[in-house]
């Protein structure tokens, strides 16, 4: 039973890449957007300005997911295949790897083109900054660095943590990653509202992001990089960036490219200054196809691990859970005496269960 899980969980997370990798995200009705409209419903419901209700908020908005992913698995445990297209459906919802790259490529296009206007509405599909004063080389730098955190927040993470929990883990953390989107900025509303949201969102791309930052270093030839330089870069640069994520992908990224990433973004009002991330010249509309080719390669390599994780590590994990579980029962199993008791012990026993359950009250 266990075994048909774990290779209906990692023939899951096959399908539903290839099935990202052919459509895309789709164009009308996407579950996610419909799962942000629900997460707005419920916040305009709980808000208040404090981290207590931003808690309850996350807890809720997460753990309706989680559960909804939970209850589809024990419900499908006898029906593999059953349960790996569910797998697959949820891959295939959570992942963004065709829409990143079909992204960089348009805005590309835009600056090989020299229209400026048209690379300018287009970056808001990608991030959130105000691009109304960007320049080439600035609108450039914004699509290379939300590439890199992005190939970690719409590939890589999902994947692993698909890997790890199945449907609950693909469902939980695309949850968490929207409500960091969401509420989780610094702004007057949600800078405490918002907390819980962005720790939750943090802690589950610690791995990811880590492991996003090793594959780019490796796989930087693929985009004719060079893998000493991205290597160095991203030991030295990776802990500069504000966020404890974001740096491990956007140094590996700059150092891969032999680009300087980092500088002042303006965010609709707010502004801030981020360290410099590697060295060269600032990203220019030639090196976003690098960006994408990288980012391409980075999300095969991450979908091998993830494929392979629940047939192998996560047996062994699995395995190692169940003779833990095994050896700790006995110790916390109740005794009893299987010799017949006579009649003052039998008195006792009477009276001390009613002396427990009169205590229990």
């Amino acid at each position: 039973m266990r075994q048909a899980t774990a290779a209906a969980n990692a023939a899951g997370l096959v399908a539903g890449y290839a099935l990202d990798s052919l459509l895309g995200d789709p164009r009308r009705w996407h579950p996610v957007a419909g799962y942000g409209r629900a997460a707005g419903a419920l916040e305009r419901r709980v808000y208040r300005p404090d981290r207590a209700a931003g808690a309850v908020f996350t807890t809720l908005a997460v753990g309706a997911p989680v559960l909804l992913g939970a209850a589809a698995t024990v419900a499908t445990r006898r029906h593999p295949v059953l349960q790996g297209l569910l797998v697959a459906a949820g891959t295939w919802t959570v992942l963004g790897g065709r829409t990143l790259r079909h992204e960089a490529d348009v805005m590309g296009s835009a600056l090989r083109g020299g229209d400026l206007p048209a690379a300018r509405r287009r970056l808001g599909h990608l991030c959130g900054r105000d691009p109304s004063a960007l320049d080439e080389s600035e609108l450039a730098r914004a699509t290379v660095e939300s590439v890199a955190e992005n190939t970690s927040d719409a590939v890589v993470a999902p994947l692993l943590w698909g890997a790890v929990a199945g449907l609950p883990g693909l469902l939980g953390y695309r949850a968490a990653n929207t409500l960091d989107a969401m509420v989780g900025h610094r702004s007057p509303r949600y800078a405490r509202f918002g907390t819980p949201s962005a720790r939750l969102d943090d802690g589950l791309n610690l791995v990811p992001a880590r492991l996003t930052g090793l594959l780019t270093v490796a796989l930087a030839p693929t985009a004719h990089g060079d893998r000493a330089r991205a290597w160095h870069v991203w030991r030295r640069d990776r802990d500069d960036h504000p966020s404890p994520n974001a740096g491990q992908c956007e140094a590996a990224m700059a150092g891969a490219l032999g680009v300087r990433l980092g500088g002042r973004n303006v965010y609709f009002g707010r502004s801030e200054v981020r360290p410099f991330l590697g060295d060269g010249p600032r990203p220019e509309a030639r090196h976003l196809r690098r960006a994408a080719r990288i980012s391409g390669a980075v999300g095969l390599a991450a979908l091998g691990i993830a494929a392979t994780y629940p047939l192998t590590v996560g047996r062994l994990v699995d395995a190692a859970g169940r003779r833990t579980l095994r050896a700790l029962r006995p110790r916390f199993a109740p005794t009893t005496d299987r010799r017949p008791a006579g009649p003052a012990v039998a008195a006792r026993g009477v009276v001390d269960a009613g002396a427990g359950r009169g205590s229990g009250r």
